[in-house]
């Protein structure tokens, strides 16, 4: 396998580097508490006042310590985990990896760019940028053209398609709609709060979005390179939609209003896309890549 230890090299230093941010964040509790704020807009903001979030809103502090909640408990075993089997020379450990390391690079880069300024930024960004070269050297290392030899038959490539088309769309319409009809009235969209711009949805419909419907076609084409988009982007959305879920319960319990249809919604989209994982890595045929000399991974 190509570029094994610098891979190895970088994840190690996500997962350390990422344990003291998250533990940071979760920890720290110093700061005069909850107050008011008028942004730029004119729009009265409750600050969250306390520990390494202070300065931002509590709609975000909350939003940001379920992320960091589930990178510790969930992002960062799964990183070891998926790192252990890569080493093994397993498919399915490659690919788990791969979208692993794509979770940490949205996170990271969402932080780097969006939180307000704290303790934390420069290893933010060291985080962001261990994640995309990790990433980046992850998606070199597969023969493209003969990944689809490692899949059963039986993969149900409309179905997860389908449903990649279907996540895609709707979360693009969301966003679409949050942003383009306050512009209709010449007027902020809603919950930018004291922030400049939405740096979620930005990362959402400038790659997460096409990336997911470009799997999702080449995927329902049996097109090889769906076979690598695909299971990448299943287990990105899987880390996402569970911080997702996570955000919201903890805004709940900070008091913000979210109404039940999108809490439900979110639910069942993590469930889905749980189910969609399953169905792949249960449809990926590890004897193969043993007896041709490890022929997906260079």
């Amino acid at each position: 396998m190509k570029y094994k230890r610098t891979i190895s090299l970088l994840v190690l230093v996500i997962a350390l580097l990422s344990i003291i941010a998250t533990t940071n964040a979760i920890f720290s509790n110093q700061g005069q508490g909850e107050f008011e704020y008028k942004s730029i807009f004119g729009e009265t903001i409750s600050i969250y006042g306390k520990g390494l979030y202070q300065h931002e809103s509590v709609s975000m502090a909350a939003q940001a310590l379920a992320q960091d909640y589930v990178t510790l408990l969930l992002g960062v075993p799964l990183l070891l985990l998926s790192f252990y089997f890569y080493r093994k020379g397993l498919l399915k450990g490659s690919l788990l990896l791969t979208g692993t390391l794509g979770y940490f690079l949205y996170t990271y880069a969402s932080y780097s760019f969006l939180s307000m300024y704290n303790s934390m930024f420069l290893v933010y960004v060291a985080l962001m940028s261990a994640s995309f070269f990790a990433f980046t050297l992850m998606m070199m290392q597969y023969d493209v053209d003969q990944l689809p030899l490692y899949f059963s038959e039986k993969l149900p490539v409309k179905f997860l398609g389908g449903f990649l088309l279907f996540v895609s769309f709707v979360f693009g319409m969301m966003w679409t709609g949050k942003l383009g009809f306050p512009r209709l009235n010449n007027t902020p969209p809603a919950d930018l709060q004291h922030y400049t711009t939405f740096v979620i949805q930005a990362l959402d419909l400038g790659f997460v979005i096409p990336v997911g419907l470009l799997a999702g076609v080449l995927l329902i084409l049996r097109n090889p390179f769906g076979y690598l988009l695909a299971p990448v982007i299943i287990i990105k959305e899987i880390t996402l939609l569970t911080a997702l879920t996570a955000m919201v319960f903890l805004q709940m319990k900070a008091g913000v209003e979210i109404g039940y249809l999108l809490v439900w919604s979110v639910i069942l989209f993590n469930l889905l896309v749980i189910f969609c994982m399953i169905l792949v890595l249960v449809n990926i045929e590890e004897t193969l890549t043993v007896n041709r000399h490890d022929l997906t991974l260079h």
